[in-house]
């Protein structure tokens, strides 16, 4: 991570107002008090801080991912897991100052990583914070988890602060984003935010079981092939590198507003997750994540049994 001045703090705040922060450039004033289309403000909201052993292996380590998890989020999921965090928006509001000390502490504890989970509306305040925290002796790689829906102009600005890139790639239709995540453009502003980060840092680095930096891309399987996998996957192979990490994720289940919605309104079936991973390996990127079947969906439906396999209906 680059030291980072007052100048480069200021420059950041300056995207608050009109906020520009995101794709959706809604142009609130937030640096007076006014909510974005993201509920974000001016001050910083943190729903937890932990060291976090739920993540890829290269990020948790032996020690964990020091995660920071942010409230609210510039995506609308119908579906999403996080729902109270990223859309009613539970958590606190904390000064710069406490952002960085949880960075300190999550380094005292010995996690490999400060990995901020929806990091994209406070983008501003994460680097104050990062100023802060790296003048009292933060030296962790950055990790950068979002859902992929990010402005390029901001990406660049971000170049040699963030180490590791984890974003989504949610979908390869807008029309099925708008639907599901109330974005219309999502396809169109993925493409170019994942070349721009994959430009930054490259393919993931590990060294001796850790990740050091690079790009790692989660994909999470959805019902009905609405994720688009095969597309994404193909996008991925043709601007990026085929030794590119993708974790392809199985864990969809019908949470939040997810039920109101026929095609949505199920798990996955072993069948579609196995699409997906076969279009991933016939696309030659083989570089990922995958899940085992049974230890996925045992984790997710505990009347799990070999004869509900390929049904979805449990």
């Amino acid at each position: 991570m680059k030291k980072i001045t007052k100048k480069t703090v200021e420059e950041f705040y300056e995207m608050l107002a009109p906020c520009t922060v995101c794709p959706r450039a809604c142009g609130v004033d937030r640096l007076n008090g006014e909510l974005g289309n993201c509920n974000a403000g001016l001050d910083v909201e943190v729903s937890s801080y932990h060291q976090h052993f739920g993540e890829e292996p290269p990020l948790v380590g032996r020690h964990g991912s020091g995660t920071i998890f942010l409230a609210h989020c510039n995506l609308h999921c119908v579906f999403c897991q996080n729902y109270e965090i990223s859309q009613l928006g539970m958590g606190r509001k904390v000064t710069i100052e406490e952002l960085a000390e949880m960075m300190l502490v999550l380094q005292e504890r010995g996690c490999h990583n400060i990995n901020f989970v929806t990091p994209t509306p406070w983008v501003p305040q994460i680097v104050d914070a990062l100023a802060v925290a790296q003048s009292k002796g933060l030296d962790l790689p950055i990790v950068y988890n979002c859902g992929g829906y990010e402005s390029v102009n901001t990406l660049e600005m971000l170049e040699s602060i963030v180490d590791i890139y984890m974003p989504d790639i949610k979908y390869a239709d807008n029309k099925i984003a708008a639907k599901y995540s109330d974005v219309g453009d999502y396809w169109d502003v993925v493409r170019p935010a994942l070349v721009e980060m994959h430009r930054q840092v490259g393919d993931l680095s590990v060294e001796d079981g850790i990740a050091k930096r690079g790009l790692l891309i989660r994909h999470l399987v959805l019902p009905n092939n609405n994720a688009g996998s095969g597309e994404c996957f193909e996008f991925i192979r043709d601007n990026l590198s085929l030794t590119t990490v993708v974790n392809v994720m199985a864990q969809y289940y019908p949470t939040h507003r997810a039920g109101q919605y026929t095609d949505m309104n199920r798990r996955i079936t072993t069948q579609e997750y196995r699409a997906a991973i076969e279009e991933l390996t016939r696309l030659g990127l083989d570089s990922g994540f995958r899940q085992t079947i049974d230890t996925i969906f045992r984790s997710i439906v505990p009347e799990w049994t070999d004869d509900l396999k390929d049904t979805g209906d449990k």
